[in-house]
C-alpha cells in the first residue's frame, strides 16, 4: 500500500504502490494506511532521525482523485463532513511533521491526488506533456474537499485561485510549472528524486506559510477594500457566465472569501461545508452520473460490437481541407497519426495545413505544447490534389460540401486506391449514409462520422451505421474515435440521425414561440439562461434556416401519413421563401449581421408582432426542456440510438444540452418521473402532440 525506505541521510521516501489496482486511488483503504505511517515519522523526527520525506508512486501515475462511486452514493451530510475532514487530518499530520516534505510526481496527479501534492512542501514533476496535474472536480459539479481550495489561496491568492479552480482545466507539466502550482520540473524518475533529495538538504524548515507568523495571503484577504471589490467583479463575471446554473464555482468562491478571513485549520472546516453541501446537490449528482460514469461506459465499449480485434489506424486520409476537414486533421494529429489531406488543388489543401498550423501555434502560444510538437506535428501532414495518395491509408474521411454527387464522386476517387480493409467514412450531416454508400465500391466498409465543428474541439463523433456497413466496420470506426480522444456514439441511419435531430427540436420550439407572440429577446435570453448553449434563433441562423427545414422534410418524409406538421414550418418558409432570410452564412436571418456584430432583426416584429404581454418563464424553460427530452425518447424507441449512457453525453456535447441537468434523460430521473409524466400531460393538452410520452419511458431504469 505505501512503502517506505530511508536512506543514510535518514531522508524518507514513501511510495504509493495500491494492491491490485492499475492506479492510487484516494479512499477509505489508502487513508487508513497513512495512519501508522505518519505516526512513525513523528516518532523518527522526535529521535532526531528525519531529515525530510519523499512522496511519489510505484504506478504510472502519482494520485488520482477521490472515489467517485462513493461520492456519488454519499448523502448523508454527518458522514460526508467527517470523511472530509479526516482526510483533512491525513493531510494536516503530513505537513507538519516538522520536516520538509516533497511531491515527485512521477505521472498525473488529479484532484484529491493533487491535493495531497499540495499539502507537500515542494513540488516536482517529469517534463512529460502527457502528464496531468490539477483539480479538475469543477468539471464534474464538484469542488476540492481535502484543504486544496484553502492551500491554493495561501500560495497563489484569491484571484488566481479561483481562475485555476474553476477553469477545470487538467494541466502539463510546462503549463502547471507557469501558473505556479509546481516548483520544479525533471527530465526523469532518476533525475526528479536526484532534485527532491537536494531540496530536501538544503531546506530544513518544515513549517508552510499559514502556520508561520506574519505570513500573509498574496493580494489580501476579502476583508481588504481593493480584494472585496475584486470578488464583487469576479460574482457577477460568474453570474453572467453561468446564470448560477452551477453551484460548484459559486461554493469555490464563497470558501475562498470566507476562509481567507479566518486561520487555516477553520478555513478547512468551512470548505468542508461547503463540499458536503455541495455533494449532496442535485447539479452534483447529474454531472457526476453522466460525465463518469455514462462516460466511462461508452468509452470501455459498452455499444462497440464485440468479437472484433482492436483497430490501430496509422495514417488517415481527409477529403475537403476547409475549416471542418483541417479540424479533422488536427483531431488526428494530436494523438500522432499520419494525415494525408486533398483537396481539388495543392494549394488549396495547403491552406487546410496552414489552418492546423495557426491552431498548434495557439497551442504553443498557451504552453499546451512546445514548439518542437508543433514542427513535428505540422511534418506528419501531407497535402496533395491527387487520390493516389491514399493509397497507404487506413481510413478516409470526407469532409466535402453538402452535396450527394459531390460526395458520392470523391469516394469513388479515392475508393480506387484503397485496399479491402481500409473503411472509407462520409462526414454528413444530413444525407442518408445508405444512398451515399450506394457508389461504394465496398458499402460494408463504408460509415458516417459526423463530426461537430469545431472538430478538433467537440468531444463527441456520431458513427452512422448505413444498412450494408458491417458490424466490423462499427468497431473499427468505434476504435478510430475513442483512440482521437472523442466519444464514439453509435446511430442508425435515419433522418437527423440523433443530435440533429433533438436539437431541431429546441430550435423549432423557439420559432414557435416567435409565432406564438413572444419577443424574439425573450425567447433567445430565457434559452441561454435556462443552460442552453445558445438561443433556439442564434442556433438555426448559425446551422442555416433552410437546413432546420430540410430536417423537418425529412420527418415528414420518414413518418408519411403519421405525420403532424409542426407549427414552426410557417415561420421556416416565409423566412426562406418570402423574406429571403437563410441564416448567417448569408448574413441576414433571424439575426441582422454587421462586420463580427450580429443583433436581433428589427424587422421581426413586423413580420412576427410581439402580442404576448406577459410570459411564465418556468413554463417556456420546461417547453424548450421537454421537446429534447421526449425526442431523445423516440430516438430510444426507434433504435436510432441504444443507451441512455448514449442519450445523455450526445446531448451535453452534441448541442450544448445543460450538463448540471446530467443530459436528456438524467433530465427525467432531475424532474421527477412522475411529474415528468403529469407535465407532458399538460402540454400535450396545451401544445399538441409533439409533447406525447413516447411508451419506451416505461422500460427504461429511472
Amino acid at each position: 500500500m505505501i512503502k517506505y525506505q530511508k536512506d543514510t541521510d535518514n531522508i524518507v521516501t514513501l511510495i504509493f504502490d495500491m494492491e491490485g489496482r492499475n492506479v492510487n486511488v484516494i479512499n477509505h483503504e489508502l487513508g487508513n494506511a497513512f495512519i501508522p505511517v505518519i505516526k512513525h515519522l513523528q516518532l523518527e523526527k522526535a529521535k532526531g532521525k528525519l531529515k525530510g520525506i519523499i512522496l511519489t508512486s510505484a504506478k504510472k501515475s502519482f494520485l488520482s482523485g477521490g472515489d467517485l462511486e462513493y461520492l456519488y452514493k454519499g448523502d448523508n451530510p454527518e458522514e460526508i463532513f467527517r470523511f472530509t475532514e479526516q482526510l483533512k487530518t491525513y493531510l494536516r499530520d503530513l505537513e507538519r511533521p516538522g520536516v520538509p516534505v516533497v511531491a515527485a510526481l512521477n505521472g498525473s496527479a488529479l484532484g484529491t491526488g493533487f491535493e495531497v501534492a499540495l499539502a507537500c512542501h515542494h513540488r516536482i514533476a517529469i517534463d512529460n506533456p502527457k502528464i496531468r496535474l490539477g483539480n479538475p472536480e469543477v468539471s464534474l459539479g464538484l469542488m476540492p474537499g481535502a484543504g486544496g481550495i484553502i492551500r491554493l489561496m495561501w500560495l497563489l491568492g484569491i484571484e488566481k485561485a479561483f481562475s485555476i479552480l474553476t477553469s477545470g482545466q487538467r494541466y502539463a507539466p510546462q503549463e502547471a510549472l507557469a501558473v505556479g502550482i509546481i516548483d520544479e520540473l525533471a527530465s526523469d524518475q532518476k533525475e526528479m528524486l536526484e532534485k527532491a533529495k537536494e531540496w530536501l538538504l538544503k531546506n530544513r524548515e518544515g513549517r508552510r506559510p499559514w502556520d508561520q507568523d506574519q505570513q500573509y495571503i498574496p493580494g489580501g484577504t476579502a476583508g481588504s477594500a481593493r480584494m472585496a471589490e475584486k470578488i464583487r467583479q469576479i460574482a457577477a463575471e460568474l453570474a453572467s457566465r453561468t446564470y448560477n446554473n452551477y453551484p460548484a464555482p459559486q461554493s469555490i468562491l464563497n470558501v475562498l472569501c470566507e476562509g481567507s478571513k479566518v486561520d487555516f485549520d477553520t478555513a478547512c472546516r468551512i470548505e468542508s461545508r461547503h463540499y458536503t453541501q455541495l455533494l449532496r446537490s442535485k447539479e452534483a449528482k447529474n454531472m457526476i452520473k453522466t460525465l463518469w460514469f455514462d462516460f466511462n461506459s461508452i468509452k470501455g465499449g459498452e455499444n462497440r460490437p464485440k468479437g472484433f480485434g482492436k483497430f490501430r489506424p496509422k495514417k488517415v486520409g481527409i477529403i475537403g481541407a476547409g475549416l471542418m476537414g483541417s479540424g479533422i486533421a488536427l483531431a488526428c494529429l494530436k494523438i500522432g497519426l499520419n494525415v494525408v489531406l486533398k483537396d481539388v488543388s495543392k494549394a488549396i489543401a495547403e491552406r487546410g495545413r496552414e489552418i492546423v498550423h495557426r491552431k498548434l501555434k495557439t497551442m504553443v502560444d498557451m504552453g499546451n505544447i512546445q514548439a518542437d510538437e508543433m514542427e513535428e506535428t505540422l511534418q506528419r501532414i501531407t497535402t496533395t490534389e491527387v487520390p493516389e495518395d491514399f493509397e497507404s491509408c487506413d481510413l478516409v474521411i470526407e469532409a466535402v460540401f453538402e452535396n450527394e454527387m459531390v460526395k458520392q464522386k470523391v469516394t469513388r476517387e479515392a475508393e480506387a486506391y484503397l485496399d479491402d480493409y481500409s473503411i472509407f467514412a462520409s462526414n454528413t450531416i444530413s444525407i442518408p449514409i445508405t444512398k451515399l454508400a450506394k457508389a461504394s465500391l465496398r458499402p460494408a466498409n463504408y460509415v458516417g462520422l459526423h463530426f461537430f465543428h469545431p472538430a478538433d474541439q467537440i468531444p463527441m463523433v456520431e458513427i452512422v451505421r448505413g444498412d450494408q456497413t458491417s458490424e466490423e466496420t462499427i468497431a473499427r470506426a468505434f476504435d478510430f474515435v475513442n483512440l482521437i480522444k472523442k466519444v464514439p456514439i453509435i446511430v442508425k441511419d435515419d433522418w437527423g440521425f440523433y443530435a440533429a435531430r433533438v436539437r431541431n427540436t429546441y430550435i423549432l420550439e423557439g420559432i414557435t414561440m416567435l409565432e406564438e407572440g413572444y419577443a424574439p429577446a425573450l425567447i433567445e435570453n430565457i434559452g441561454v439562461q435556462s443552460g442552453m448553449s445558445k438561443g433556439a434563433l442564434t442556433y438555426a441562423d448559425d446551422l442555416g434556416i433552410p437546413l432546420i427545414m430540410r430536417y423537418e422534410n425529412q420527418a415528414a418524409e420518414h413518418y408519411g401519413s403519421k405525420y403532424i406538421q409542426h407549427p414552426a414550418v410557417t415561420v421556416l418558409d416565409k423566412m426562406i421563401n418570402e423574406l429571403k432570410r437563410s441564416g448567417r452564412n448569408k448574413r441576414s436571418g433571424f439575426y441582422e449581421y454587421q462586420h463580427d456584430n450580429r443583433y436581433l432583426w428589427p424587422d421581426l416584429s413586423e413580420h412576427f408582432p410581439t402580442v404576448k404581454d406577459s410570459y411564465d418563464r418556468q413554463e417556456i424553460t420546461e417547453r424548450f426542456f421537454f421537446v429534447q427530452v421526449l425526442e431523445a425518447l423516440w430516438c430510444l424507441q426507434e433504435g436510432i440510438i441504444h443507451s441512455v449512457s448514449e442519450a445523455n453525453l450526445g446531448s451535453i456535447y452534441g448541442w450544448g444540452f445543460p450538463a448540471f441537468k446530467g443530459g436528456v434523460i438524467q433530465f427525467i430521473q432531475d424532474y421527477g418521473l412522475d411529474k415528468f409524466k403529469e407535465k407532458c400531460k399538460v402540454l400535450e393538452k396545451a401544445h399538441g402532440p409533439r409533447f406525447k410520452l413516447p411508451g419506451v419511458l416505461v422500460k427504461l431504469k429511472i
